[in-house]
């Protein structure tokens, strides 16, 4: 069947009428044109220009133009949008900027305080001007547009390094394939949230229940999950949104003085921006829009969960800058959390990897802030009993951040006569070791350790395994469950002791997943000194303070012989952080594991202390693609870092050099089109003076 082009029929016509090949270019161009130009109005305007009958007429015949010219298919048509084959896994992607998230705020106190920095900081004689806009429960994502053209779309992941959702991202009609301007930047990196509307969510989860399969919990989930989907054409089915609210990289075009003009200049591109906006001046302007906001929250089409505030002029972030994780210029003014009432069925606790004894209600079933909750924390024993909370109380659950479900209060007057009082058991639950607390302390702690209390040893080593530390696929918390329970590992290191048969006889242990977690850990004795500190879950020991542990000494037995005086000069750490290191670190128990890791084969590029290392990458950008022979791309970022160099996420004509392992891919080619240094792992410890 061929098209006819002039009078939109789609039925078979005479062959000998159609056009010459500029004709059909000319056609194809004009249908691209017009199939963005209405689904941006529907998808972004939310103001549709033509029935959808029409719409899809329109998109039938782009579809049959390229498949009789190939050729005049390219990567921003709209036909690109319907996915295409399932993807073996996601592809993992440095940040070229990091994604960072925001600090909280929850009263009029904090807003005031916020509002007291920034004019500290600038020594502002007068209100400063804020950009004021909404906090989308979404997921947030990373575009990377080149020429104009989308290339590349990341989520967050943990800030620095996300995973490479461009093939589900193109399926999201919100979302421009090539931006709406004539001279588009050079490169333009979009910060944005994509989200799912409420009513979106409604009609997705109806047909989940015609197909009679699972429901999502809440639009964020349900969005998060179709963006996660390895098979693009199950993201196409879902009708997701976007909003751009932040920039990453920009080249080649001049930045917008202020956050406002930057939301217009991407509304202009045809980017989805907010309408939900203002820009006011000082605290009281801020809480004026936080108020107006909350009386309109339930009207709106999508859930938020706060407002952003951020200055409003470029130049005066820039002066105020970071700290921590969070930029000194915003803040998220986070709503009360919901709330509803339910009747304590009981109050057990529950035991964490560093032995704290948590209480915890468990309710009769009530659905709270879009999820269904059972169970609720009561922090600590003080806790308990400052709230007078007692089982068979009727109480007010919220969910604290929208997040964690918790007791509020119990409603006095709905009180049973049977009401009973909670009493900490004197004993682990898990083990039976004693449990003790610390005069200085709120928490309970099981005494056990990891030797003794299977509940500590399971939170440890889940927590040893996990993403951001030694990230070990395939070793789940049923498959650690199994490991502890029928005493096959003890420690950390014994995880490296395991072989194909061991693993194979566990339930649900299949011969090739049982080599697979073994492939797993055997790639994951390759790391970095940020995250085997990390792994061995010292307390008070975040991602943050590891990664400067390792900075500022350079060498794990540098850290291991320093002392608290020394571990104080390390940015970020206080007298209860070194401490708490300090006793970790004396532990013969906690060294030996250490050890033991050690001599199983778990390495880490390591480097002199931060103040004496050599910057021989200083000024150099590098773009890492495939997989290097012996280290990770984590560990191959941070000696480049380390050594002054910077990484980025793409190649372009500033990238210095391109290291390049097995099954490189498109960064390769982009590098060879372009001329730039191609290096591999070897090249690399060569720039680095390596062996």
């Amino acid at each position: 069947m061929q098209p006819d082009f002039f009078s939109g029929r789609t039925e078979a016509v005479d062959t000998s009428a159609i056009p010459e090949a500029k004709n059909w270019a000319a056609r194809a161009a004009w249908l691209k044109s017009e199939l963005n130009r209405h689904s941006h109005a529907y998808y972004v305007l939310d103001n549709p220009t033509i029935p959808d009958a029409e719409y899809d007429r329109l998109f039938r015949e782009l579809v049959e133009i390229e498949q009789l010219h190939p050729d005049l298919l390219t990567s921003d048509s709209p036909t690109q949008r319907v996915g295409g084959k399932p993807l073996p896994q996601f592809e993992q992607v440095r940040h070229s900027m990091p994604m960072l998230s925001l600090n909280n705020a929850f009263d009029e106190t904090d807003i005031a305080g916020f509002d007291r920095r920034a004019r500290e900081v600038l020594q502002a004689a007068a209100d400063i001007e804020y950009s004021t806009e909404l906090k989308f429960d979404g997921l947030a994502i990373s575009l990377r547009y080149e020429e104009g053209v989308l290339v590349q779309a990341a989520t967050r992941g943990d800030g620095t390094t996300g995973e490479n959702v461009t093939a589900n991202v193109r399926t999201v009609r919100a979302i421009p394939l090539r931006l709406h301007v004539q001279h588009a930047p050079k490169v333009l990196e979009v910060r944005g949230e994509i989200l799912m509307y409420k009513s979106d969510f409604a009609k997705l989860n109806a047909r989940q229940r015609d197909a009679d399969q699972k429901e999502f919990a809440n639009p964020r989930n349900a969005a998060a999950g179709s963006l996660r989907q390895l098979d693009p054409r199950i993201t196409a089915q879902r009708t997701l949104r976007f909003f751009a609210y932040g920039i990453g990289v920009l080249e080649g075009a001049e930045m917008p003085p202020s956050h406002e003009a930057l939301l217009e200049w991407y509304a202009s591109l045809g980017l989805p921006v907010c309408q939900e906006r203002l820009v006011v001046k000082g605290a009281q302007g801020l809480l004026d829009f936080y108020q107006g906001i909350g009386e309109k929250r339930k009207a709106l089409p999508y859930d938020i969960d706060g407002v952003v505030y951020k200055v409003n002029r470029l130049e005066l972030q820039q002066k105020l800058g970071f700290v921590s994780r969070a930029p000194r210029f915003a803040v998220a003014h986070k709503f009360p959390a919901e709330e509803a009432m339910t009747v304590v069925q009981g109050i057990a606790v529950q035991v964490g990897r560093t032995g704290a004894i948590t209480p915890v209600a468990r309710l009769a079933p009530i659905f709270v802030g879009g999820v269904t909750v059972t169970n609720a924390t009561l922090h600590n024993e003080d806790e308990v009993n400052r709230k007078d909370i007692q089982i068979g109380d009727t109480v007010i659950v919220r969910r604290a951040g929208d997040v964690i479900p918790e007791v509020v209060a119990y409603v006095p007057e709905l009180r049973p006569a049977t009401a009973r009082k909670f009493l900490m058991p004197d004993a682990c639950p898990i083990c039976d070791s004693p449990i003790v607390r610390l005069e200085d302390e709120a928490i309970a702690r099981c005494s056990g350790g990891w030797i003794k209390c299977p509940a500590q040893r399971k939170g440890g080593l889940l927590h040893f395994v996990s993403r951001r530390a030694m990230d070990i696929e395939g070793l789940g918390e049923q498959l650690v469950d199994q490991l502890v329970d029928k005493h096959v590992i003890t420690t950390a290191a014994d995880l490296y002791k395991l072989g194909l048969s061991a693993l194979s006889e566990l339930d649900r242990m299949a011969t090739k997943s049982a080599q697979n977690v073994l492939n797993a850990l055997e790639k994951s004795k390759s790391t970095t000194l940020a995250r085997f500190i990390y792994a061995l879950g010292i307390r008070h020991v975040g991602e943050a303070t590891a990664k400067e542990l390792a900075s500022h000494f350079g060498s794990l037995d540098a850290v291991l012989d320093a002392s608290e005086e020394q571990l104080l000069e390390v940015a970020d750490i206080g007298p209860v952080v070194a401490h708490s290191i300090r006793v970790f670190l004396s532990d013969p128990m906690n060294v030996e594991l250490i050890a033991q890791l050690r001599a199983a084969g778990v390495n880490w590029p390591e480097s002199a202390p931060v103040e004496n290392q050599p910057k021989p990458l200083q000024d150099k950008t590098f773009v890492l693609t495939g997989t290097l022979p012996t280290l990770t791309r984590d560990a191959a970022a941070e000696l480049i870092e380390t050594a002054g160099g910077k990484v980025a996420g793409s190649v372009s004509k500033k990238t210095s050099y391109v290291v390049a392992g097995e099954e490189a891919g498109s960064k390769l080619a982009k590098a060879q089109e372009l001329g730039v240094t191609i290096l591999d792992e070897a090249g690399l410890f060569q720039l680095l003076d390596r062996k």
